[in-house]
């Protein structure tokens, strides 16, 4: 391996890494937000809400982005494509779906619960894509799969004496969802990524267009949830929301160039670490209580998802880094 690949993995890396940590710092900051007035006043709209916020935000970051660099045009012209509808499709299965399973995961069981089940999407991604993508897996990526369903069921476990008015069983089911989604929205993703027009960040602006679109078209109106928008977005968490839709639009962002320079599965592999970021966030910042047994569960499902990952033939081949054009593969949410 020449100096130039070396520099670009090493680069790679850290931006993996950064990925995961503004997204696990996104986890704790969306938990705050639903927790704070007007959300809590809306225990059912909360989540839907806030999603909807987050990705209009995340949204507006990224159009501006491109809009600055001159290239939000090519993103309506990718719009027009077969791959450009493929990556909407992709899009509303992480965006308005897995969102909001993952939002209301949080609302019921915490964010630290909610990201480390969630986690499991690589898992998931995998088992679809052999299904339907007819990928083959290997011993190992199948150890990962059961590895990580064996970690969630750690952490779901509660004694008979746990108090069942909780709710916690409904956000563990919900923080599933989102992990379901998510891996059906990564193999709808490779799909639409093929075509030689796609270019990550285009890819990003269009997974937070539709998303935020979806969101604000068909789902909030249908919930009558503007009027807790607009309170939501003329309080004082304001500032919050913004910042928590930036730290999307920056972990999309470093996971795509991430995964540009060295690989789709180490790339995935650093940004699921997000799971470590948010227990951290949330122990320094919140002081959450963390058991001997989350902490178990939360450590075999991040080993499984690293196993999952790590074990695609591109991951080991950084002596040809692909290019933007070529980058086969989309993120989580």
């Amino acid at each position: 391996m020449n100096i130039k690949n070396i520099n670009k993995a090493r680069m790679g890396i850290g931006l993996g890494a950064t990925s995961a940590i503004a997204w696990g710092v996104d986890t704790v900051i969306i938990g705050i937000i639903i927790a704070s007035t007007p959300f809590k006043e809306a225990v059912a709209l909360a989540p839907i809400i806030a999603a909807f916020l987050h990705d209009f935000f995340s949204a507006l970051w990224v159009s501006l982005f491109m809009i600055v660099k001159g290239e939000f045009i090519n993103v309506l012209k990718l719009l027009k494509t077969k791959s450009g509808a493929i990556l909407v499709l992709g899009a509303v299965s992480g965006g308005p779906l897995a969102m909001t399973f993952y939002f209301l995961g949080i609302q019921y069981v915490g964010a630290t619960y909610a990201a480390s089940i969630a986690s499991i999407f690589p898992g998931i991604g995998a088992v679809l894509a052999f299904t339907f993508l007819k990928e083959k897996m290997n011993r190992k990526t199948w150890f990962g799969v059961v590895l990580s369903i064996t970690g969630v069921i750690i952490l779901a476990y509660m004694p008979s004496n746990f108090d069942v008015n909780s709710h916690f069983f409904i956000g563990i089911l919900f923080s599933l969802g989102a992990a379901i989604f998510w891996g059906l929205e990564g193999v709808i993703g490779a799909w639409g990524m093929k075509g030689k027009e796609v270019v990550p960040l285009y890819a990003i602006n269009i997974r937070q267009l539709t998303s935020a679109l979806c969101y604000g078209i068909l789902i909030v109106p249908f919930m009558h949830g503007f009027s807790l928008a607009f309170q939501a977005v003329s309080s004082n968490i304001v500032w919050l929301i913004i910042i928590a839709g930036l730290l999307g639009f920056a972990n999309y962002s470093l996971y795509y160039m991430s995964m540009n320079l060295i690989g789709a599965a180490r790339g995935q592999s650093l940004n699921n670490t997000y799971v470590f970021w948010a227990i951290v966030t949330e122990i320094i910042f919140i002081g959450t209580p963390i058991s001997l047994q989350f902490v178990i569960g939360a450590v075999i499902v991040l080993l499984g998802s690293i196993l999952v990952s790590g074990n695609v033939k591109e991951s080991k081949k950084l002596t040809k880094v692909p290019d933007k054009e070529t980058l086969g593969t989309t993120p989580r949410n």
